[in-house]
């Protein structure tokens, strides 16, 4: 069958559309606001206790990995984050020497851009739930917000920031 004689009934249906900026190398230098959500919004993570968040030990490991990115890519810039019950917020800089024109992305093997920094983070945690015994999944996906200003990045740190203690009014108290 021609893939103009294929019905209608399979359009939209599997295929999720990307929440990416369209035309974006999210390879290139700029500052990136992120949300990644446990599966179920399940508190694998710890609990806010008195505006304060206390980690479980699977928090504990969500913490270090996003400590350590840097590590693996040395081309991210440390910023804030901030490990909640369900879900981790965090500012990923990327800053590489020698930048290049942006360029789109390409299909095939993803490398330092915005995506392979945050599997490698979400693959070091799911590892750390696996050697322990702990049931632990991620959402698919993630939520990314380039920021554009320095206006915006600083309400964006105040907001990771002061996450712990508005907790009880955060969508992803639930």
């Amino acid at each position: 069958m021609k893939e103009a004689d294929q019905p209608d009934r399979y359009r939209g249906r599997y295929r999720v559309s990307s929440a990416r900026l369209r035309g974006w190398d999210y390879g290139s230098n700029a500052a990136y606001f992120v949300t990644i959500c446990v599966r179920d919004r399940s508190h694998a993570f710890g609990e806010i206790c008195e505006g304060l968040m206390r980690f479980a030990p699977l928090g504990q490991a969500a913490d270090a990995c996003w400590r350590a990115i840097p590590d693996h890519f040395p081309f991210v810039v440390p910023d804030v984050h901030i490990v909640m019950p369900n879900h981790v917020h965090g500012i990923v800089v990327i800053d590489k020497q020698t930048a290049s024109a942006p360029a789109a992305n390409r299909f095939g093997p993803q490398s330092q851009n915005l995506a392979s920094i945050l599997r490698g983070f979400k693959i070091g945690v799911t590892k750390f739930a696996s050697a322990q015994g702990l049931p632990f999944a991620w959402q698919a996906r993630y939520h990314d917000h380039i920021i554009r200003n320095a206006s915006e990045w600083e309400r964006i740190r105040a907001y990771i920031v002061t996450n712990p203690a508005r907790w009880s009014r955060d969508a992803y108290f639930g």
